[in-house]
């Protein structure tokens, strides 16, 4: 019989906040708005993927919803074997509804701890900037992270179409984070090739990459991300969904980590791509051959990168090796 995945400990790093809203809690918010359930399928661009993400994410409209979300997302992650789940957090998004980006920051950082606390896992947040908003809100958001950095929030990131603006004009940003202690995790990789993950590495400092897979088109960068120890945060159901890569069976997830690069395993948006958590390692097991040895490197990866405290980072990696020896 083969080990159960849900078993293995894990920390989900690459997922964003809206973008794993339940599917039935989607259904419900837009039923009490009196709207249509928006779609989370059908998308054929990045384009219009971010249109029906934005669209979900607008039903959630007052604190009670906020923190609904908070949680289910916490206990999906909990009942995936995730010991440590860390979201990335937009909180312009919220602040009309709920005052200003900092409330809106506090919300998710309060409910996050009591809902992880309730299933005896942690969360931390990402803080995430946006590519396609003026320069000077991503410096008030690295801003707005590093006050609470040691207080709810881990890391600061970087999202929307890289292809249409590089990392370069983000590096004040992500230099005020950096002097905070946290985590840099931007995207790159994904809809832009190494040039992105260069960009990422040289000019914000990235400790993480979300997505990163392009990375394989150029063997230098690979031998890097690997020397320096950079985690990727991969998430093949995403690749496949938004044409990154052609299909599961091509994705460069085994030639990473052959080639010695770290990386953890993630959902991305499952609201939109449908496969959580503990889907993403059966598929890796099922589709790519990964074997067990290779799943417990990718849940290591994920909590030696995450931003959990040593303590319980330490506790789960050696539950990792313990899974590893049982039958």
């Amino acid at each position: 019989m083969p080990r159960d995945l849900r078993l293995l400990p894990k920390a989900h790093l690459h997922l964003h906040l809206e973008g794993a809203m339940r599917p039935s809690t989607l259904a419900e918010l837009a039923a009490r708005a009196g709207v249509a359930t928006p779609p989370v399928r059908g998308y054929t661009s990045f384009g219009e993927f971010g249109l029906q993400y934005r669209a979900a994410s607008a039903l959630i409209a007052t604190e009670a919803q906020l923190r609904r979300v908070v949680r289910e997302v916490v206990d999906d992650a909990a009942d995936d074997g995730a010991v440590w789940v860390e979201p990335h957090f937009y909180p312009p998004r919220f602040a009309g509804q709920l005052g200003s980006a900092e409330a809106a920051l506090e919300i998710v950082i309060d409910e996050g701890e009591r809902a992880a606390a309730a299933r005896g896992i942690g969360c931390g947040w990402v803080v995430s900037a946006l590519r396609d908003v003026e320069l000077a809100q991503a410096v008030e958001l690295a801003t707005l992270a590093a006050k609470y950095a040691g207080a709810g929030v881990v890391a600061f990131g970087l999202a929307a179409d890289e292809a249409l603006f590089p990392p370069e004009p983000f590096a004040e940003a992500f230099g005020i984070a950096r002097d905070a202690g946290l985590i840099c995790a931007p995207h790159a990789g994904e809809l832009a090739g190494p040039a992105s993950v260069y960009g990422a590495l040289d000019a914000l400092g990235a400790q993480r990459i979300c997505h990163g897979v392009r990375a394989v088109e150029d063997p230098a960068l690979v031998e890097r991300l690997a020397a320096e120890e950079v985690v990727l945060d991969v998430c093949p159901t995403s690749n496949v969904m938004l044409a990154v890569v052609a299909s599961i069976e091509a994705h460069p997830l085994p030639a990473l980590l052959e080639a010695g690069v770290r990386c953890s395993l993630n959902a991305d948006d499952p609201l939109l791509f449908g496969a959580g958590l503990l889907a993403e390692y059966q598929l890796v097991r099922d589709s790519m051959g990964l074997t067990d040895e290779q799943l417990a490197q990718l849940a290591r990866s994920s909590l030696v990168g995450s931003g959990a405290p040593r303590e319980l980072m330490a506790e789960a990696v050696d539950q990792v090796e313990e899974w590893l020896t049982t039958a």
